[in-house]
């Protein structure tokens, strides 16, 4: 078996020009191409297809997390601009759905652009109706503690955003935000809002769609996993072990786990590495609970190494069995936890039996996770997608992996 730690970054590049990189969306959410890997058989299609290219009785699961407007764009006294974004919240609340309805004042984890302009004392946002002010309470390893301040005060934390941020696109994209982004770099079953970049996967999805989903009879469950910005921190490490995973908060509910479980044995296909990431977590958490019945729901965290380290590896029904039971003695029908969960060549997945996914850019984790569910067929779907004008990235086209 392949030892992921020692995994050498260097061995999952390939050149991806500039020009293949999708600069914009399509005008039709739906129209891009779509790749087809089944056993090692690779077959172009057209995204409309994938219903009728899904194995039978497929599962099909989504993250409904939505994009906020993380970034904000502060003047200071002299007039020059700082830029801030927002990573993740501190206090009062860590948990995001909370974070998001706080009123008054916060603290968030924060990148700072220009800080070194930022002298000293509070920077202000003027918005429609109010001000929202920032100070630096602390700096960090690469970022800063920020604590915003606002009013009227009983706007939540959420509303301000929505009124004075702006959406945070992936850097790679390098332009500015247009019209169309505001609606196209979301899903169209966005719903929980705290995530800092979309699970583009989905964005293909429109309401067509997912009619010809219901006809083909193919049934479809939601979780959310808030997408952080170290989705895109690029792997410096020469080999694996000495790359720290981003935590991303993850929110589980019952009826999704009853779900899970009436499914072992029929095909759970993630939509985007987000949800599958979200899914082998839940094995994991569920593997915890069983070794741990009394664990506090504050330390359900998935670590970076877990699945390649943990003796416990119960079989999936039993892992959801788990999980359920410990949301009726804790008297709740959701649970919040974190994952650092990397998926890479030497992985056993547990609930995951394909993928919906874009084309990942070089020498990235993403990349790992399509290396582990197809291995080194990974080259030759990557190869065979430049050599037929795919689109490439956030706003490329998509793939449905089975291996």
């Amino acid at each position: 078996m392949t030892d992921p730690k020692k995994l050498a970054i260097k061995d999952f590049v390939y050149d991806l020009p500039d020009e293949r990189i999708a600069k914009f969306p399509l005008d039709e959410r739906d129209a891009s191409k779509f790749l087809h890997y089944k056993k090692g058989v690779i077959s172009d299609q057209a995204f409309t297809d994938l219903p009728a290219l899904l194995p039978a009785e497929t599962l099909l699961v989504f993250n409904d997390t939505k994009v906020v407007q993380a970034r904000l764009l502060f003047q200071k006294e002299t007039g020059g601009l700082v830029e801030i974004f927002c990573l993740e919240p501190v206090a009062p609340h860590r948990e995001v759905q909370l974070a998001m309805q706080q009123t008054q004042s916060c603290t968030w984890k924060c990148l700072v652009g220009n800080n070194k302009r930022w002298k000293a004392g509070p920077v202000t946002l003027y918005f429609e109706g109010g001000v929202l002010t920032a100070e630096r309470e602390a700096q960090q390893e690469g970022h800063f503690l920020i604590r915003f301040t606002w009013k009227p005060a009983d706007l939540t934390f959420a509303e301000v955003l929505e009124r004075c941020g702006k959406l945070p696109l992936p850097p790679y994209l390098n332009r500015e935000l247009t019209e169309s982004d505001h609606t196209r770099y979301q899903t169209i079953y966005a719903n929980q809002q705290g995530a800092v970049a979309a699970p583009t996967a989905g964005l293909h999805f429109t309401e067509r769609v997912m009619e010809q989903l219901t006809q083909q009879s193919i049934d479809t469950a939601y979780l959310t996993l808030h997408v952080g910005a170290g989705t895109f921190k690029p792997v410096k490490a020469d080999v694996m072990e000495a790359h720290e995973m981003h935590a991303e908060q993850l929110y589980i509910t019952k009826p999704l786990l009853q779900r899970l479980a009436q499914q072992q044995g029929q095909p759970v296909i993630p939509v985007g590495t987000t949800s599958m990431r979200s899914l082998e977590s839940i094995y994991w958490l569920g593997a915890k609970v069983l070794q741990n019945p009394e664990i506090a729901p504050a330390e359900l965290h998935v670590t970076q190494w877990q699945a390649y380290e943990s003796i416990n590896q119960p079989d999936a029904a039993e892992a959801l069995q788990a999980l359920l039971h410990y949301m009726e003695k804790q008297g709740t029908d959701f649970l919040h936890a974190s994952t650092q969960i990397i998926i890479a060549p030497g992985y056993t997945f547990r609930i995951c039996r394909g993928l919906i996914t874009n084309f990942h850019q070089p020498e990235s984790t993403l990349l790992l996770l399509v290396s582990a569910l197809i291995g080194e067929n990974w080259r030759t779907v990557y190869n065979h997608a430049l050599a037929n004008n795919y689109r490439f990235l956030s706003y490329g086209d998509s793939s449905l992996l089975l291996p």
